[in-house]
């Protein structure tokens, strides 16, 4: 392995390294940004089947090379001969090298921080991943530029023609010639890096952020409308595109208001709907809010207040779906929208409803047709179903009301989370399946019941959080202050902040005062939108924060489903049936 300190490349352009950062300028200045420019040598293309052969590296800020990795990578196969011809390097060589096991780590501690640079980024990233996840190491999801399809955007067809490492080298006249070998590629890829920098930095884009929003096509017309940002503060917030009938385009979230709107104007927006809608908004209006909770909750609010064109999510706010035990005397499972007491749900597509209703039925004896039968003098003719005794008849008298009534109890206690014996049955059954050598019909059951699980865990969480008439939590602000939620029935009624050296239980206290008056409803989120229950949730759910206190004791019923999670987690990436029960 190499390591080389205070390396000298040639510098970067003098508009990006000196100079005052303009108002223009956000986010971090790509003077002050860390560069690690890496190349892989490998034994093929694929990152599942192919294995590294060496690693070089350059970790550049500001014109000035901090350092230098370099290392050959026993691959633990052989090479093929093309490749070898084509790198240069042969068996002998990498026998006796490090493995990629040691050499990951080290990397990564090369790499922590830094944006990633690498020419067709997307090949090289692709092996670290994979390696990653072979040897039990967290990605850390970096920034990544790929110099590739940076080249593309700014130069044009007879200019570059081609934008292979070995034609942008010629075009800048790099003094390090590539030569796929690792390092001295990383080397050359730096100075055409250096060279893009100077052309993007010439048509404004001069900060870290600019520059990764940069890579798709930016219009005039998007550059010219960055003045509707200028009065946005950079707080968090909810913010709205406005058209020329002041009717909402569009509605998005940010942590700083005026930097993500500015994004739409002065980077490029891939989306052709969005670049379509920024043509059209005339005004960009802003909501402070108090954290990033609020700022959630607010923007599920506005789009089901304007549904604005723009927003995928705002086409169907209300859709959801709920599975209900019918008000008969032989109840069975039905798919409404509005929910009532004892509904299990929400569901985003009716797909998944019929999934889950289709996992109850396995697990409880419920008829599955729809006809309407009395609770005496029961007249029609038993279906298949009852002939493959997979239904008790009660059509045609053969089972009584007290007869089918324990099915029903069975169902309102295990959405309710009384119980939890329909889930034993179901894996039981599972075993007896396994063992008869019905493995599609035992996995196909398996899933339907990892499915099941699941949506019951939801609704008996979001159930358990809107039962509450009051709950107020904080969370550490990363500042040494604290963020407060006051929610009510599952709804976020009031939000503010403590800053650091603030007293905060006043706070809390004019909270509690001036919070929204939430009048529960019937069903089993008292009314709440399923999608701002969701959202209180997650934030209530993340590590560091902390319950203030409570009007009613916040738990989850004996019988939950969350103590079949684990199992449900361990089903969704299972092997094979005739693998694991054999």
């Amino acid at each position: 392995m190499i390591a080389a300190e205070n390396c000298q490349t040639p510098p970067l352009p003098s508009h990006i390294v000196t100079g005052q950062l303009s108002f223009d300028e956000l986010g971090t200045p790509l003077r002050d940004t860390t560069f690690v420019v890496f190349d892989l040598e490998t034994t093929g293309g694929s990152a599942e089947e192919d294995a590294v052969t060496e690693i070089g590296a350059v970790k550049v800020r500001g014109g000035e090379v901090l350092g230098e990795f370099a290392t050959l990578v026993d691959p633990e196969r052989g090479i093929p001969v093309q490749v070898a011809q084509l790198t240069g390097i042969t068996q002998l060589m990498v026998t006796g090298a490090p493995r990629l096991q040691t050499v990951l780590p080290a990397f990564l501690e090369f790499a922590a921080g830094a944006v990633l640079v690498a020419h067709n980024s997307g090949f090289d990233i692709s092996f670290l991943k994979a390696a990653c996840e072979r040897y039990g190491y967290r990605w850390p999801k970096p920034p990544v530029v790929c110099t590739v399809k940076l080249a593309r955007r700014v130069l044009s067809r007879d200019e570059a023609p081609s934008c292979r490492l070995s034609a942008l080298a010629d075009l800048f006249h790099t003094s390090t010639r590539p030569t796929h070998r690792a390092l001295a590629d990383a080397q050359a890829t730096v100075e055409v890096l250096h060279s893009l920098l100077e052309r993007v930095g010439n048509v404004g884009v001069h900060s870290l952020e600019e520059l990764l929003a940069y890579l798709p096509e930016v219009t005039p017309e998007q550059r010219r409308k960055r003045s509707l940002a200028a009065h946005l503060p950079s707080k968090p917030g909810v913010y709205l595109f406005r058209g020329p009938k002041e009717e909402v385009l569009y509605v998005g979230t940010a942590s700083d208001l005026r930097r993500r709107v500015r994004q739409y104007f002065t980077a490029s927006e891939g989306r052709r709907r969005l670049r379509e809608m920024v043509a059209l908004a005339v005004r960009v209006d802003a909501v402070e809010c108090a954290h990033a909770l609020e700022a959630e909750v607010r923007e599920l609010r506005l789009l089901r207040a304007h549904r604005p064109a723009y927003n995928r999510r705002s086409k169907n706010p209300h859709h959801a779906w709920w599975l209900v035990l019918t008000d008969e005397p032989f109840p069975r499972l039905s798919m409404v929208r509005t929910p009532r007491d004892g509904a299990l749900g929400p569901f985003r597509t009716r797909q998944a409803a019929e999934s889950v209703a289709s996992a109850l039925l396995d697990a409880v004896p419920l008829r599955s047709c729809t006809i309407k039968i009395p609770a005496t003098n029961q007249r029609a003719s038993p279906c298949a179903l009852a002939e493959l005794g997979r239904c008790q008849a009660p059509c045609a008298g053969r089972q009584t009301v007290e007869e089918y009534s324990p099915a029903v109890v069975a169902v309102r206690d295990l959405v309710v989370g009384r119980s939890a014996d329909p889930l034993r049955k179901l894996i039981d059954h599972l075993g007896t399946l396994a063992s008869a050598e019905r493995f599609e019909e035992a996995a196909t059951r398996r899933d339907r019941l990892a499915g099941l699980v699941r949506s019951l865990d939801r609704a008996q969480r979001l159930a358990a959080l809107a039962a509450l008439p009051q709950l107020v939590a904080a969370r550490p602000d990363r500042e040494g202050g604290w963020e407060f939620s006051v929610v009510r029935y599952g709804r976020l009624a009031s939000a503010g902040v403590a800053r650091r050296g603030t007293r905060p239980m006043p706070v809390v206290d004019a909270l509690v005062a001036s919070a929204e008056t939430v009048v529960p409803t019937a069903g089993p989120l008292r009314g709440a939108p399923p999608e701002e229950t969701g959202v209180v949730l997650r934030w209530l759910d993340q590590p560091g924060t902390r319950l203030v206190y409570a009007d009613e004791p916040w738990s989850s019923p004996v019988g939950a489903a969350a103590a079949w999670l684990p199992w449900a987690e361990q089903a969704a990436g299972a092997r094979p049936l005739h693998d694991r029960w054999t």
